[in-house]
Order: structure tokens, then C-alpha cells, then sequence
């Protein structure tokens, strides 16, 4: 018997859930799984869908109060015979989980990539956030988590009974992450060019939104220290957020601003990665961020925070250096260090892919979310019929 869900997620952007809902779409056997989704239309997420035959019913999920919202999941619900409701993202699991639970769905199932509670809004919208959370949690059959941290916040914080949490890490396509690939070896000359660089400038590479989490500024005070013993590097800053003008006034500041390219948002990460010699992860707070696990399939040396979220995927000294957060000297020293040693940073890069090839794969977190839904299923008696 065929297992009919929806997956609900805003699709404001082409962010991390959006790409691992795409992977785990596609990947999903679809002889024991029926697929819908619903979002709001266009962009990258739809395109990938439609690659493989998903159409999107839209939903437009901007206004986190348009109550009529609900109405149009439990229309969707209904008329497809949905048994598990899959949602990620704030609004996206407010309208969600009471669609589902109005609509007498068996199953409900909410990714979490971040609480609520870290949410960078008001304190008045942030409370109110967390209510309407903490309200529709209790209807949640199984919550994925991609990190220990996140496991481990649901439990103490919001009083998650831990046979509710299953631990999913996100998966990379490990074939097209490839820097073996004759197109990819080509694209670290093509990249360095249209940049204006000479081929043997060294690179530093730093991607993510400019918002604080990412601790971009830390970075930015670390390229004095870096440029005297690296006279020739550069560092180039890809992602677009409300930060970008105080990152350009700190580099202007620091009298580092010509050696800095902001790229703005840029979609061809994995050219991006080719391009540069170490990629720098200077983040305050993370899940489990996406652009780690592309770098390490792609044999990238990495300096990164150590922080939750990225020390349960970066092991120190084996497939990546690890630095104490808020600290731009250790973050200097770390990318100086691997920048003089090239054994070192062929031995990060080769252990990182290894790691990123054994444990995240998009096929082995595919197969862990098809298990995780055949459980729930079994206890719900679906099979039994």
C-alpha cells in the first residue's frame, strides 16, 4: 500500500530546508510513497521538483496570520489522501500542524534545523512565536533533528520525550561534489580569472548569509594578521544579509578592504568551492550548515568555530581545524597555518571528503528518513489493512 505525504515548507529562498526537502523528494521510492508538496511557487526549489515530475500546489505562506492558509492545506490533505504531513520552518509548521490536526492526519512529522527561540526578531514577536510553537509541538509524532545539539535542546528545553526525536544528518551529493571531476579541477583556473586573480593567489573562502550568527565580522579582523604573513591572499565573502555595509565599513577600517571580494548571493557554490584554497567558518551558532558538509565532499581544508553544529561534523586536526569562536587571532593562525602548509591541507581535505562520503551522503539520509516513516507507520497500523 502506498504512503501519501505532503510536504509543507515556505521556499521564501533556496535555503538549507528547502535543498534537503528536494533531496529527500527525489531520492524517495516512490513505489511505496506518494509525493506532494506544498509551498510558495517558483525558484530553485520548484525547478528541482519539476525535474522529477513534482508539481507544487501553491501556497503562499508569507503572512504567518492568513488563517484561510490552514483551510488550503486540509483542501490538499483531504483530496490526496495524505497520511503524513512533513513540515519545516516556522510558519511552515504553525499552518502545518494544525491543518494536519484539524484534518485527522495519523501522522505529523516537523525537521528542525533551528528553534524558535533563536529566531532574530522582536522580543514581543519572538514570545509570541514560541507560544504558538510550544501549542503545536504537543500534536508532533516525530521530530527530525540534524545535529546532537538540536536533539538535545528539544529534550531540555521544550520537554521533547526523546522516543520522539529522531537524529537525521543532512545529506551531499557526493558524485557531483567531486573534485576529481575533470569540470571541476578546470573550474578552480576559470573561478580564480573571473575574479580578476592570478592563478596562484591564495584564496580564502567565507559562504553564508551576512547575518551575526555567521560571525563574518570575526573573519574580517582576522585578515590584518593573515595578510602579514600571507601579503598575496584574498578573501572573498559570497552570500547577500542586512550586515553587508558594516562588513564593507570594518574591512575599509582595517585597511583590508581591497584585498575582500563580496560577491553577493551567488548559486554556483560548488565553482565557488573549487576556486578557493581553505574555506573559513567563523559562525557563532549553527545547525548543521550545509556549505561544511559541500566543502568536505569537495577535499576543501577547513577552519571552523568550535561550536555546536560543526564539532559533530569537523573532527580537529584530522578533517579540519577547529578555533575557539569570537577569536580572530586563532582564526588568523588557523588559516595561516594550513595556507604555509600544503601537506597539511591536502591531509584535511582528503579526511574530510572520506568522512563526508561515509557519513552524509543524500542516499544514507534518504534511507534514514524511509525508515523513520515506515516506523511510524507500523505503529499507526497502516499496514496492517
Amino acid at each position: 500500500m502506498k504512503c501519501n505525504i505532503l510536504y509543507v515548507i515556505e521556499n521564501i529562498e533556496f535555503g538549507g530546508g528547502e535543498r534537503v526537502f528536494s533531496q529527500i523528494i527525489r531520492g524517495l521510492d516512490k513505489e511505496r510513497f506518494g509525493v506532494f508538496v506544498a509551498s510558495n511557487p517558483g525558484g530553485i526549489f520548484e525547478k528541482k521538483l519539476t525535474e522529477v515530475g513534482i508539481k507544487i500546489n501553491p501556497v503562499r505562506m508569507a503572512n504567518r496570520y492568513n488563517l484561510g492558509i490552514i483551510l488550503r492545506l486540509k483542501k490538499i490533505i483531504k483530496t490526496k489522501d495524505v497520511r503524513i504531513v512533513h513540515s519545516q520552518g516556522g510558519r511552515a509548521d504553525f499552518f502545518a500542524r494544525i491543518a494536519a490536526r484539524i484534518a485527522n492526519v495519523p501522522i505529523i512529522i516537523s525537521s528542525m534545523a533551528m528553534l524558535v527561540e533563536g529566531y532574530d526578531v522582536s522580543i514581543l514577536r519572538k514570545g509570541l512565536y514560541v507560544s504558538i510553537d510550544r501549542w503545536t509541538e504537543r500534536w508532533v509524532n516525530k521530530f527530525t533533528v540534524l545535529s546532537e545539539a538540536m536533539r538535545r535542546s528539544l529534550i531540555e528545553r521544550h520537554k521533547i520525550p526523546p522516543e520522539n526525536i529522531v537524529k537525521i544528518y543532512n545529506g551531499i551529493e557526493i558524485e557531483e561534489y567531486n573534485p576529481d571531476l575533470k569540470e571541476v579541477k578546470n573550474k578552480k583556473l576559470e573561478g580564480k580569472r573571473a575574479l580578476g586573480l592570478k592563478n596562484d593567489v591564495p584564496v580564502i573562502g567565507a559562504i553564508g548569509r551576512l547575518v551575526w550568527q555567521k560571525g563574518f565580522e570575526y573573519l574580517i579582523r582576522a585578515a590584518p594578521e593573515v595578510l602579514k604573513k600571507c601579503p598575496e591572499a584574498r578573501f572573498l565573502i559570497v552570500g547577500e544579509g542586512p550586515l553587508k555595509n558594516k562588513l564593507i565599513l570594518t574591512g575599509e577600517k582595517l585597511n583590508v578592504a581591497d584585498r575582500i571580494i563580496f560577491t553577493g548571493f551567488r548559486s554556483d557554490i560548488k565553482e565557488i568551492l573549487a576556486s578557493i584554497d581553505v574555506l573559513a567558518m567563523p559562525s557563532l551558532l549553527e545547525g548543521l550548515p550545509m556549505v561544511l558538509l559541500e566543502a568536505m565532499a569537495m577535499a576543501k581544508p577547513i577552519v571552523a568555530t568550535k561550536i555546536e553544529g560543526v564539532i559533530e561534523v569537523l573532527e580537529n586536526n584530522k578533517t579540519g581545524l577547529l578555533v575557539p569562536d569570537k577569536n580572530s587571532h586563532a582564526l588568523a593562525e588557523g588559516i595561516v597555518g594550513i595556507l604555509n602548509d600544503k601537506a597539511k591541507a591536502n591531509f584535511f581535505g582528503q579526511n574530510a571528503r572520506e568522512a563526508a562520503k561515509e557519513k552524509f551522503s543524500v542516499k544514507k539520509m534518504v534511507v534514514q528518513i524511509e525508515l523513520a516513516y515506515e516506523k511510524l507507520l507500523h505503529g499507526k497500523g497502516f499496514y496492517d489493512n
